[in-house]
């Protein structure tokens, strides 16, 4: 079975329901627990004395994913997304119970390694299970499901984070969300049981050997990039070295040099994030640093910015004006990049907070346009036995892209701190913005035919 047969279109009622209950709570999830990290990581690292392996607590998580995706996508394929799915789930939930029960750094680093391990399956899951089981012309409806599951998470899922370190203790954070999770996979079950693999396809095992690589590279790029010994660029210039010759073997031939189609797919949605979100870490820097404004105040700059994020991907699906797939990419690309350079304006006082504030939503209005649609073209390239080769791919570009921006960002803002701060600023802001020009470049070859992930 590849797709319900039931005339029905709507989404959240008769036999998409559960399904699309199930995609919503598994993203909430996994939404939920990224911000509470964020929240808490703080009170961790203070708590398990373990402030020097701060980093890390960020960066594992998102190397391992890139080898479970790896791993997941050709699995998928293969012999459906049922029992990866379930299987990243429960490793997860494992990786929480470990991180909340942690009496030292160093195990909750552990701890999240494997929730990395579990949201690696989950990721590429969520992609399959949306190719398999809805029609092309519902996936754009279905990606802004996923999209609104980061709405709520971003209005109250730092608050209720803080709340609970406050009253009960960080480690409930952790700890809390297992059951939430075996219930998000129990209205996905039954759906889960009647999608079907491939068995001729026949997974490529050098990919584990490449992503275990790739995955070293990031791991090791971020922590040189806190510069905390004294042959960091050593370590810096290696781990670049790695990942850039062997991150590209996990993606389409052609994805880092702009090929049509498929390649360019996935490079414009991981230089969009990669621009946004190499702004966003400092946006709210300058405007505490240049601006005077409180940490809440600055914060609420970026949940405008995540409120648009849902809007964008609501119109995306919604607006028949906006029925060419490559046209909604291109606007949301050009929004991106209207959106980076707020951060500029962060560094003058002769721009009111309020115009940064809106310049920077428009971004978040940009990358919902975009990215819900990459995914949904993601999926219109991509025939039933390569629906999750190609969701890993984008998906570790998404992580290997944003993470070499970001750790060159950071050693850029790092060495510039003891220089010209506000030029640290300027350079940082200004290699979001050319990694948004990058993206906007790549809209160009959207169209062509599918191709094959290798």
């Amino acid at each position: 079975m590849t797709a319900l047969t039931s005339p029905s279109e709507r989404l959240w009622f008769g036999p998409y329901g559960r399904v699309v209950a199930g995609i919503f709570s598994l993203a909430f999830l996994v939404a939920f627990e990224s911000l509470a990290v964020m929240t808490v990581m703080p009170v961790v690292a203070d708590e398990l004395d373990g402030l020097g392996l701060y980093a890390l607590a960020f960066a594992a998580p998102t190397a391992v994913a890139v080898v479970s995706m790896t791993i997941a996508g050709p699995l998928m394929d293969r012999r459906g997304p049922g029992l990866a799915l379930r299987a990243g789930v429960g490793i997860f939930a494992a990786g929480l119970l470990v991180a909340g029960l942690a009496p030292t750094m160093e195990v909750f680093l552990v701890g999240r390694a494997v929730q990395g391990l579990g949201m690696g399956f989950v990721g590429v899951g969520l992609y399959v299970v949306i190719g398999k089981v809805f029609p092309e012309h519902m996936r754009a409806r279905v990606f802004t499901v996923m999209t609104s599951a980061w709405v709520l998470p971003a209005l109250v899922g730092p608050v209720i984070a803080g709340f609970i370190a406050d009253h009960v203790g960080w480690r409930w954070v952790f700890l809390s969300v297992p059951l939430v999770a075996v219930g998000s996979l129990l209205l996905i079950w039954a759906a889960l049981s009647s999608l079907e693999g491939n068995p001729e396809v026949v997974p490529d095992r050098r990919r584990l050997w490449w992503a275990s690589l790739a995955a070293g590279g990031i791991l090791a790029v971020s922590v040189a990039g806190q510069r905390t010994f004294g042959w960091w660029p050593v370590l810096l210039i290696g781990a670049l070295a790695i990942t850039v010759a062997y991150a590209p073997r996990l993606l389409p031939k052609g994805t880092w040099t702009g090929h049509r189609g498929l390649p360019s797919i996935i490079a414009t949605r991981s230089l969009l994030a990669a621009g946004f979100f190499g702004a966003e870490t400092y946006v709210p820097l300058s405007l505490v640093e240049n601006r005077g404004l409180s940490v809440s105040h600055a914060g609420l700059v970026l949940t405008s910015a995540a409120v648009l994020w849902f809007s964008g991907s609501w119109v995306a699906a919604n607006v028949p004006a906006l029925a060419s797939k490559p046209l909604r990419v291109r606007l949301g690309a050009g929004c991106v990049l209207l959106g980076t350079t707020s951060g500029f304006l962060t560094l003058t006082d002769a721009v009111p907070v309020v115009v940064v504030a809106v310049i920077w939503s428009i971004g978040g209005l940009g990358m919902g346009l975009a990215a819900s649609t990459l995914g949904v073209l993601l999926l219109d390239h991509s025939a039933p036995g390569e629906q999750g080769a190609n969701s890993a791919a984008m998906q570790t570009s998404d992580a290997v892209v944003q993470s070499l921006i970001l750790a060159i960002g950071s050693v850029i803002f790092a060495v510039m701190l003891g220089v010209d701060e506000m030029t640290g600023y300027v350079l940082v802001f200004a290699l979001a913005a050319a990694t948004g020009v990058l993206a906007v470049v790549s809209t160009s070859r959207l169209g062509g035919s599918p191709s094959r992930a290798t």
